[in-house]
């Protein structure tokens, strides 16, 4: 006879980690736990760094209220929370956490250290903790107020699940998502989001920014400049909507859907369905929006306390506000739907899309041309411009030259052209550059560059400018709407490197004292400074020294003087014609200091080579940067702001696009290049009419 099996308690250890599996899921839901609190404790700033996806390291730092030195000792104990007291304050409650189970979980699941200060402690205190428990008694340190978490070998006692989770890679997507979906919320604190031992962030937004702006930084000017605003409010059903939906000329393979609920990161399948069956009416089949919405409902409606990750919420009158939902979604697709521009194709045609079609039509040596294949060939015939008033837009267009964006600390409004063309080196005066990782990023170009699309770059005709960040140009009987921002930066980084070391120069009239551009730049909101980041005098001394250390290589390689008494004075020339926005040149200097990877020879130079790219590429969010330059060769423009910066991007950067530019794949793909008509195709159109 079998005997009848122990009914045991099981050990504290045992349950605890079985409660922490799951609450701790994987890496990205020990962040959201992380980030909640931040955010409960009013921070502003919220820094994330990790390493190997998390699972080495995950590290969260605030600058919120911080913690006790008297509340460490219970802090990581189970049940353990300064927002709830009673079981009947569910009902109202307004934090992220309440069961008081996030950093509990963690530390029995990982190594877990807490540096810690308040506003009134005269110093930090760092704890380490395990299982729950304290180590030892919380050690005094240097901090600055609020609170970092470092979270260490995350599974390290859980094989099973160690094992079962994703790449490393894939893991650290996971992350960056929970953050971009928290820094669009939460649109007044600044995130940032790196690699352990990398300078240059994954994901960085500024505190007091806006939804829509983060949505640009982190989704990109394709869903930002397509956004619908949705807002919705019933006093009967005690519920507020604001949100952003991507109108009906947008659309993806997978759906982006963000919902907040009473400001909590939820899931809600019924909510993203009812979506979808919106949306089925206006894309085309197995195409989706990108949607964030943000409910706010009455407290006593909603229980937040479904499930241990908080990922799902039920709230009473479930279906008549998803309706109000559908109708104030419906209400702004509707609206849109009359001015809806159609995409014609998102992705480049083959390199030559018309000769098939000719070759048919050919049944002898004589080619008859059919009259939707009539293209002009002239580039001074008819442009844009011919059918637009020239006052249409003058008056909203500034010269940076007036401009006074660098505060009451003066720069030069501008470079001395003439020193920057005797500077420039000629042929026969060329180096000829063997560094490895030189030719290795210039192989990198090369092998990501786009055929298709190298020969429409190298062939077409430039219709004419829509604004400083959107132009038109056409190739055989295809029209292209280009984002003339991103080819700026990809232009000005290819010259950078193939003309490497070989640049001419620019020289300023009058040295700029790089400690003071420096401070120019930390006042900004561009550098994201805060307390936390030290004195900014400080930070500005220490610019100062770490580019003079690197002057020499500087001078040598990139044609940036720097002198003994800490002064730039001259910037490399890269295009005839062209100087980069002078207004730019303060946050430039700060992140040449600070985004650059000095240790290594092939990260330091592609960085400074994108930090530079990226510098003169603000003329096309400049209005008029560059309208100083009026060149002799050709008939002088207008005098007017708007026709000197569209001088430039017609016959300085989109001229320079068909020399030796190499566009790469992904301009292909995201809309840099996006076909939007094809003259056999609106000829069809028209006899179907």
């Amino acid at each position: 006879m079998e005997s009848v099996p122990v009914i045991r308690k099981l050990d504290e250890v045992v349950i605890n980690r079985i409660a922490a599996g799951e609450v701790i899921q994987r890496p990205a839901n020990a962040l959201k736990e992380m980030i909640e609190n931040s955010l409960d404790a009013k921070s502003t700033n919220i820094q994330v760094t990790v390493k190997n996806g998390g699972l080495k390291l995950l590290q969260i730092q605030d600058n919120g209220t911080g913690i006790r030195r008297e509340d460490l000792e219970i802090v990581a104990e189970r049940f353990t929370t300064s927002k709830l007291t009673k079981f009947d304050d569910l009902s109202n409650i307004s934090t992220y956490g309440f069961r008081g189970e996030a950093l509990s979980s963690i530390s029995h699941v990982a190594h877990l250290t807490i540096t810690t200060k308040t506003a009134t402690e005269k110093c930090a205190y760092k704890a380490s903790y395990t299982d729950g428990k304290l180590k030892a008694p919380p050690k005094p340190c240097a901090g600055t107020q609020g609170t970092q978490i470092a979270v260490e070998d995350l599974f390290y006692n859980v094989s099973t699940r160690r094992k079962a989770l994703k790449s490393p890679g894939e893991e650290h997507s996971r992350i960056a998502d929970v953050v971009s979906r928290y820094a669009v919320h939460n649109s007044k604190v600044g995130f940032s989001l790196k690699k352990q031992g990398e300078t240059l962030s994954d994901i960085r937004t500024l505190p007091n920014s806006t939804i829509v702006d983060n949505v640009r930084t982190i989704y990109g000017n394709a869903i930002a400049r397509e956004l619908l605003e949705v807002q919705a409010e019933d006093d009967i059903l005690k519920f507020k909507l604001h949100g952003y939906a991507t109108n009906v000329n947008y659309s993806t393979k997978k759906m982006v859907f963000l919902l907040f609920i009473n400001h909590r990161l939820v899931d809600s399948t019924a909510i993203k369905k009812t979506l979808e069956q919106v949306y089925s009416v206006y894309l085309p089949k197995n195409s989706h929006p990108w949607v964030y919405l943000s409910l706010v409902l009455d407290p006593r409606n909603v229980d937040v306390n479904v499930h241990p990750t908080k990922h799902e919420v039920h709230f009473l009158h479930e279906d008549k506000v998803i309706d109000r939902i559908r109708a104030a979604l419906e209400e702004k697709l509707l609206g849109c739907n009359t001015s809806r521009v159609f995409y014609t194709q998102a992705r480049l045609p083959e390199s030559n899309p018309v000769s098939a079609s000719r070759d048919e039509q050919t049944s002898s040596n004589n080619i008859t041309v059919l009259p939707q294949h009539l293209v002009r060939t002239d580039s001074s015939a008819q442009k844009i411009d011919k059918f637009f008033k020239s006052e249409s837009s003058s008056s909203e267009v500034k010269s940076s030259g007036d401009s006074n964006l660098l505060s009451d600390k003066q720069l030069p409004n501008k470079t001395d052209s003439s020193s920057a063309s005797a500077a420039e080196p000629s042929e026969g005066n060329r180096r000829d550059i063997q560094l490895t990782s030189v030719l290795q990023l210039r192989q990198d170009i090369e092998k990501s560059a786009h055929k298709a699309l190298s020969d429409i770059v190298s062939k077409f005709t430039f219709v004419g400018c829509i604004n400083p960040s959107l132009a038109l140009i056409q190739h055989e009987t295809v029209l292209y709407l280009c984002d003339t921002a991103a080819i700026c930066e990809e232009l000005f980084y290819q010259l950078m490197l193939y003309d490497f070391g070989n640049y001419g120069l620019m020289r300023f009239t009058s040295p700029l004292p790089v400690f003071e551009l420096a401070m120019i730049a930390l006042d900004s909101e561009e550098a994201g400074w805060t307390e936390a980041d030290g004195a900014k005098s400080e930070l500005a001394q220490s610019v100062k020294d770490l580019l003079m250390s690197k002057a020499e290589m500087l001078e040598d390689y990139f044609s940036m003087e720097i002198d003994a008494d800490g002064n730039l004075t001259s910037i490399p020339l890269l295009l005839d014609n062209f100087s980069p926005p002078i207004d730019g040149i303060p946050i430039f200097v700060l992140r040449l200091a600070t985004e650059i990877d000095w240790d290594k020879e092939k990260d330091c130079f592609e960085g400074i080579c994108k930090e530079t790219a990226r510098f003169y590429s603000r003329i096309a969010s400049e209005l008029g940067a560059c309208s100083s330059l009026t060149p002799d060769s050709l008939d002088q423009p207008d005098s007017e702001d708007e026709q000197d910066w569209k001088w430039v991007i017609e016959h300085v950067i989109y001229a320079a696009l068909r020399k030796n530019f190499l566009p790469p794949k992904l301009f292909a793909e995201d809309a840099t290049f996006l076909q939007i008509a094809k003259l056999p195709d609106l000829y069809k159109v028209f006899e179907r009419c």
